[in-house]
């Protein structure tokens, strides 16, 4: 997203408020880490506008992503989900979704959730990892996380920079909360 997005956001009605209130700020709550990874699967082959109109449909459908209750869904969700216009019907994509519910649900096991596991693997070695790590880390973890959507929802979160240009107001007031 990057400079292009710092400039075209700022009062878009759809861009805007999830430029200005979302993208680039740490995020904690294992919920809101599951859309934005979810989101980003979605978006792959998409434009982030199609996603973002969606994503109070997606909600709708993927119950709020609440990985426990996606980790249940079965055959007939499935099949709900890819006759719902509402939503963005790729079955690969929905699979890859309720597979990392049950990844996050694992990492409340191993790592007391999402965040914690995110956390524990932000600093290696006292550096911190870079793209193509985080990369690897996720395809041995999640489905569906290539480079791009990796990149993407790490710089969504705060975990890697690049969400927002030098002179944009919103990176700025970013940079003097950490």
């Amino acid at each position: 997203m990057s400079r292009q997005y710092c400039e075209i956001a700022p009062n878009h009605p759809i861009h805007g408020p999830y430029h200005d209130r979302e993208y680039g700020f740490r995020v904690a709550d294992e919920r809101v880490l599951f859309e934005r990874l979810c989101l980003e699967i979605m978006q792959a082959g998409l434009s982030w506008e199609i996603v973002l109109k969606k994503r109070k449909a997606l909600n709708k459908a993927f119950d709020q992503f609440n990985p426990i209750k996606v980790a249940k869904y079965r055959a007939k969700d499935l099949k709900r989900m890819l006759a719902d216009e509402t939503i963005i019907r790729n079955r690969l994509k929905i699979m890859a979704i309720i597979h990392n519910a049950h990844v996050i649900i694992d990492l409340r096991k191993s790592h007391g959730g999402f965040a914690q596991w995110l956390e524990s693997n932000r600093l290696v070695e006292k550096k911190s990892h870079s793209k193509a790590e985080w990369v690897k880390l996720f395809r041995k973890t999640f489905k569906f996380t290539g480079g791009e959507i990796t990149g993407e929802f790490l710089m969504s979160i705060g975990y890697l920079p690049g969400a927002h240009w030098e002179g944009c107001p919103v990176g700025k007031k970013i940079r003097n909360l950490v």
